[in-house]
């Protein structure tokens, strides 16, 4: 045998150096090409166990890889028989807490094994998914996710998102429960989704947003880096409902959203689609995973004429991931990058009288509107087992987002105010932050389980708004023009507690401060920003799950709002400070999964809001208003059967409401007015029929109720909907699928309402039926 052994590892200090060097003892005897799962005739006697590797390794021919310290003073029973490696390994092993993996090239490392785990506790969640579950559990390692929060969570997977034909990613939220998507269509502003009562319209933009967990909202609170996202490239959306995450502060007003693309594999995707309105769109994907290191590449393209007239668009993306794990899995590092350019026309909004002659028309005040958008992030992660029970994770990240946007509210009324004319509107933010976690997962015998974890974020911001007043894009005169920085930074500790299998206790604590300054470029007023002061969020949840398959969840939390654009800062002489909006909220629920074929979930929430800000959409100044007090309460039930492997049924129903409690006088609200923008109900569901193993179908619907558009509430309702779709797929070949889609299955005429107090109501009519064929082609390898 031939034994090669480094100098033990160092140590400063009495602590462990960073990627220390251990002392490896390689055993490489005989034919090194012979197979491990092969049996031969073992004999070894009791000895050490340093020295029934090596005999092992005379014998087998194996090439082992050890350190020193693992096998050092450990005694080995006698082993005779006819074993392999592999059974020779775990005989020799088990008993004194080590193990074996086969790394390739037929060498094999010897290692120490993990703590035994304590019996599997009852399964005490609050989580509803929807498709095949393709994420494991710990995909961010080690630190705490979001099913460790005892609150409302809805996770959707690959085989519900990358089949489908949208214009926007946050398009695919149609089926997730609860969640209500406002749909503007007009160029690159075609919408958002929102939850928990909070309007998607831009007033309050109330959910944090996250792409592979790093923050993805600009200033406002928008989610224009969702346009960089292909369905394809998309492995899963997360919800996170309710004010009892203390992972995240700014936009975590109602909860957050996180998705995640695709991470390691090693394979070759493609999908070309053709569908109504001259919808034409490739993407593609690329993963290479060797030796620890992964690639994972996403090109795509979509281009389309619109459902309206004048409402041509093209957008490009491209992304890379770049990841290395070491080889004992003690740290993960990488890079992430991705980009995105969007150029749209936009098809302008029409009257009532307009919209009900012709819902596709563009008349000509709008032949000049469009825009451009360009959005970018870069990010690096890093990820570190300091031991088998201590874990740190951090990420910095640079985010990037430049929009420049031509649009006219109003006819060609003389009389109609100057500002609402043709407008150029220009945002420019450049973002960089890092967050941080370390996570403390220790074995402690009178606990069922224990987790603690603290973290730290920043975020800083530096923006420009402007606007001009234009005629057919030609530049007439300015009307903003604001530099302002902005910097948010906090932290937050989270434990899990689980005294009994029966039991979980998430207590947590978070807190924030803000920082920045304003400077009016056309006045050349400086402002400073509002002393909002220490942001203090106390949260606490608990999940009871007495029996298997029964669990009874509630929780408290506290979240908070700031003013956005101007209205951060002191932009008037002799203001006050103005204290951010506090929302407390909570939560109870019961999640039931009696049966393997069947689920559901129940939950009652309520948000109550002190001195709550709504944006001004329309607003020279980049301000907002105070609306008051305000309250949101609702019920979310969720369900999914499956009783026979063909067949699966899921159903999704919200019942909120978003009021006023008390209101300023400077506003058009009035105590127990509703929220614009909020509808009463919204509603998803689906049945997914396998009519024969190849030939998958699914029947499904989304809508909502109708809602006010003005803040007197005095002018009828608009916006309800409900739209029934169908997809069928056949899986050709192992690599190749076909795809036909039709949505908005039954034509209904649908519309976005935009009021203003000048102009009345706008509308912008939704899709009508389209029709959408695919080819999807994937090799893995």
């Amino acid at each position: 045998m031939t034994g090669l052994t480094n100098p033990s590892y160092r140590r400063s200090n009495g602590h462990r150096i960073v990627a220390p060097m251990l002392a490896l003892s390689l055993a490489i005897v005989g034919n090194t090409r012979a197979g491990t799962a092969a049996t031969s005739q073992i004999d070894l006697p009791a000895q050490s166990l340093a020295a029934s590797l090596d005999s092992l390794a005379k014998t087998s021919g194996a090439k082992l890889i050890y350190a020193d310290s693992l096998v050092n003073g450990i005694q080995a029973d006698a082993l005779h028989g006819e074993f392999s490696v592999p059974q020779a390994l775990e005989r020799l092993l088990n008993k004194h807490g080590l193990q074996f993996e086969n790394v390739g090239d037929g060498v094999i490392t010897i290692k120490k094994a993990p703590p035994a785990p304590k019996p599997q506790s009852v399964r005490d969640d609050s989580i509803f998914e929807l498709g095949e579950v393709t994420v494991s559990d710990r995909e961010d390692g080690n630190k705490l996710t979001s099913k460790d929060i005892a609150t409302s969570v809805d996770i959707m997977y690959a085989d519900k998102i990358q089949d489908q034909n949208v214009i926007t990613a946050y398009d695919l939220l149609h089926r997730m429960p609860g969640v209500q998507i406002t749909q503007f269509g007009q160029g690159t502003t075609t919408g958002k989704f929102s939850f928990r009562a909070f309007n998607g319209e831009g007033n309050i933009n109330a959910v944090k947003l996250l792409i592979d967990g790093i923050p993805s909202n600009t200033n406002d609170g928008n989610m224009p880096f969702i346009d960089a996202l292909f369905p394809l490239d998309i492995e899963s959306i997360e919800i996170v409902r309710g004010t009892n995450d203390p992972r995240y502060g700014l936009h975590n007003i109602a909860g957050n959203a996180n998705i995640r693309t695709a991470a390691g594999g090693n394979y070759v995707k493609g999908r070309i689609s053709y569908g109504s309105f001259g919808t034409h769109e490739i993407q593609s994907g690329l993963g290479i995973e060797k030796n620890g290191f992964t690639q994972n590449y996403a090109i795509s393209y979509r281009g389309l004429d619109g459902y309206r007239d004048h409402g041509d668009s093209e957008k490009n993306s491209f992304s890379g991931k770049w990841f290395y794990t070491g080889d004992d899995n003690r740290y993960k590092i990488g890079l992430s990058a991705r980009w995105s350019d969007a150029d749209s026309k936009e098809p302008g909004y029409l009257t009532y009288e307009e919209q009900l002659a012709d819902p596709t028309q563009s008349l000509p005040r709008n032949a000049t509107d469009g825009g451009k958008r360009s959005v970018g992030q870069v990010s690096v992660h890093l990820d570190a087992n300091f031991t088998d029970q201590l874990f740190w994770s951090i990420k910095s990240y640079g985010n990037y987002y430049d929009d420049q946007r031509f649009v006219k509210f109003n006819g060609n009324n003389p009389l109609t105010p100057a500002s609402l004319r043709q407008q150029e509107r220009g945002g420019e933010e450049t973002q960089f932050g890092a967050i941080t976690s370390l996570t403390y997962h220790p074995v402690i015998e009178w606990l069922e389980d224990f987790i603690l974890e603290s973290g730290f974020d920043f975020q800083q911001q530096e923006n420009k708004s402007n606007r001009y007043r234009t005629v057919f894009t030609n530049r007439l005169s300015e009307l903003r023009n604001q530099e302002f920085d902005f910097l948010v930074y906090g932290g937050y500790v989270q434990a899990v507690i689980k005294p009994t299998k029966w039991l979980k206790i998430t207590p947590g604590y978070r807190a924030d401060q803000i920082d920045g300054g304003f400077t009016d470029k056309i006045t050349g007023i400086k402002s400073n920003i509002n002393d909002y002061g220490v942001i203090s969020q106390p949260k606490i949840g608990m999940v009871i799950t007495p029996f298997e398959g029964y669990s009874l969840y509630g929780n408290w939390g506290r979240t908070f709002q700031v003013g956005v654009g101007s209205a951060t800062y002191k932009t008037l002489r002799g203001a006050v400070d103005i204290g951010p909006s506090i929302n407390d909220g909570w939560e109870v629920g019961v999640k039931v999964h009696p049966v393997d074929w069947a689920e559901g979930r129940v939950a009652y929430w309520m948000q109550d809001a002190t001195n709550e800000s709504s944006r001004v959409l329309n607003s020279a100044n980049n301000d907002s208003v105070l609306l008051g007090a305000t309250t949101r309460q609702g019920v979310d039930i969720q369900a999914r059967l499956n009783p026979v492997d063909p067949l699966s049924i899921w159903v999704a129903y919200s019942l909120q409401e978003a009021k006023v409690k008390t209101a300023p006088a400077n506003t058009s609200y009035s105590v127990g007015n509703q929220i614009i923008s909020t509808p009463n109900y919204l509603f998803s569901g689906g049945i997914d029929y396998a009519i024969t193993p190849a030939l998958k179908t699914s029947l499904w619907t989304t809508g909502q109720d109708d809602s006010f558009a003005d803040q007197a509430n005095r002018l009828p309702k608009y916006g309800a909907y409900a739209l029934l779709n169908l997809d069928l797929g056949y899986q050709l070949t192992k690599q190749v699928d076909l795809q036909f889609q039709v949505k908005n299955l039954t034509d209904t005429q649908r519309e976005y309402v935009f009021y203003d107090a000048s102009l009345g109501q706008m509308y912008s009519p939704g899709d009508g039926r389209a029709f959408y064929g695919a080819v999807n082609v994937k090799f893995d390898y």
